[in-house]
């Protein structure tokens, strides 16, 4: 059954020009629930330790007793869905810097299959072990409540909420592990999906997602952080050269589901926003979403808003009147059912649109008007062509293309604004918007050093 509310979708904050505005079908029943939420943290936090170096074996401590029962919250899921899910447990044996003898990763992945474009595929993450001070210390307690329990409880929750209702596209529910080894698990999936040949639209990557006060005695409860690169990490050097020539170095598909995450939280949560960091992750750090980046898919962190880092990778303890330590009680349960209620929203908007058009071409070099076209995307009734001024964080102005592959806008001028081109499906549904060329293409690019969208001229 499809149950529908209507969301007119926005690619920038809600004080900016609509963009991307249009219908969204999703489910009318996508309200997390607090207490959901705490109490699959505090199962997680009973285990003791989850750190992958941890007892793999115990039934009740451990980062093999925590995997086994998220896997039962899958299997719960599809009980009562009839089978909905299915499961996956990918892993891989490594040792490393931070990994001293031979370690079993393994992720725990719940999909659920599309009924009309079942390849194409959006998913939800987020890393199940913990760590305290000491990175190779896998006795000591570490209840990880929010780095990163919160967003394995996030990725739980949407999937029992939306486990009730059928989907175009597949959605994965990934719970992964290793993150704190070294991105482990981020890699196993990246893996995975390049093996199956899922063509990954999206990836949302859930890592701290549930801690309200920040270390300056600040509580922001009304935005969450998504991070997003501007640039591919896949990038070779004929897409640089390409990206250099369209200056399209703030569109790569990534920045682009960062822009279509913010339109859903201003059209869908009031009171509640993205604040979009244009970089791929905090300062100097990373998460399970560099992996998939560097396959080549699109791929954003969400992570709450102000990080308080007396509760990050430390020993419980008490030093000067502080408290240290990742423990449930830091942790703000209606802030963290509005993050999961952002993230339920956008993969279901994602998997219910088209995917976007493939192919997008422009041209206009030396004249007056600027041209744009494109390959049809499978489950469109339309197109919307949109543009924004170089400088600007998002789309701004736009124009429908109907069913046509190719709109000229006439005295728009190319020098002077980005273009993309975003698919319309049933309702208004709209997919993110794509730019030209391999640079913007959110599917896998040509690898033959084609130049993919922007035809090279003379001076």
């Amino acid at each position: 059954m499809r149950a529908t509310i209507l969301i007119g979708l926005l690619a920038g904050a809600a004080a900016m020009v609509p963009a991307l505005a249009g219908a969204v079908t999703t489910p009318g029943d996508i309200q997390p629930d607090p207490a959901h939420l705490k109490a699959d943290i505090a199962a997680l936090v009973r285990f003791g330790t989850r750190s992958s170096l941890s007892d793999a074996t115990s039934r009740t401590q451990g980062i093999g007793a925590a995997r086994a029962w998220a896997r039962a919250q899958f299997e719960a899921d599809s009980a009562a869905c009839n089978g909905c899910l299915t499961l996956m447990t990918p892993q891989v044996v490594t040792t490393g810097k931070r990994i001293p003898s031979p370690t079993v990763f393994q992720d725990v992945l719940a999909i659920q299959k599309g009924d009309t474009d079942p390849d194409r595929v959006v998913i939800i993450s987020g890393h199940i072990d913990s760590r305290v001070s000491h990175i190779l210390d896998a006795t000591s307690p570490a209840p990880g409540a929010d780095d990163d329990g919160s967003g394995v409880a996030a990725v739980l929750e949407s999937a029992r909420l939306l486990s009730r209702h059928r989907f175009h596209a597949t959605i994965i529910y990934a719970v992964l592990s290793g993150e704190e080894q070294g991105l482990i698990g981020g890699g196993v999936l990246a893996d995975v999906a390049k093996a199956m040949g899922w063509r990954v639209e999206a990836v949302l990557n859930n890592d701290i997602v549930g801690n309200t006060h920040g270390l300056d005695g600040r509580v922001v409860d009304d935005q969450v952080r998504v991070f997003s690169e501007g640039v591919r990490a896949d990038e070779t050097a004929a897409m640089a050269a390409e990206r250099r020539r369209s200056g399209t170095e703030n569109d790569a598909p990534s920045r682009e589901l960062s822009r279509y995450m913010a339109g859903v939280a201003a059209a869908d949560m009031p009171g509640f926003a993205v604040r979009q960091i244009f970089r791929a992750d905090r300062f100097g750090r990373g998460g399970d979403q560099s992996p998939m980046q560097a396959a080549g898919f699109p791929a954003v962190r969400v992570t709450e808003a102000d990080e308080n880092y007396t509760r990050q990778h430390q020993d419980l303890r008490t030093e000067n009147g502080v408290a240290y330590g990742d423990v449930l009680s830091g942790v703000d349960f209606a802030y963290l059912a509005r993050v999961t209620r952002l993230d339920a929203l956008t993969l279901a908007a994602l998997a219910d649109a088209p995917p976007p058009p493939a192919e997008v071409r422009i041209a206009g070099a030396v004249t007056a008007d600027t041209t744009l076209s494109w390959t049809a995307a499978p489950g469109a009734s339309g197109y919307r062509v949109w543009w924004r001024e170089t400088t600007a964080p998002a789309w701004t102005q736009s124009r429908d293309a109907g069913d046509a592959y190719k709109l000229t806008l006439t005295g728009i001028n190319i020098d002077d604004y980005v273009f993309g081109v975003a698919a319309v499906g049933e309702g208004g549904l709209s997919s993110p918007v794509e730019v030209s060329g391999s640079v913007g293409a959110f599917f896998p690019p040509p690898r033959n050093g084609a130049d993919g969208g922007i035809p090279q001229r003379s001076n």
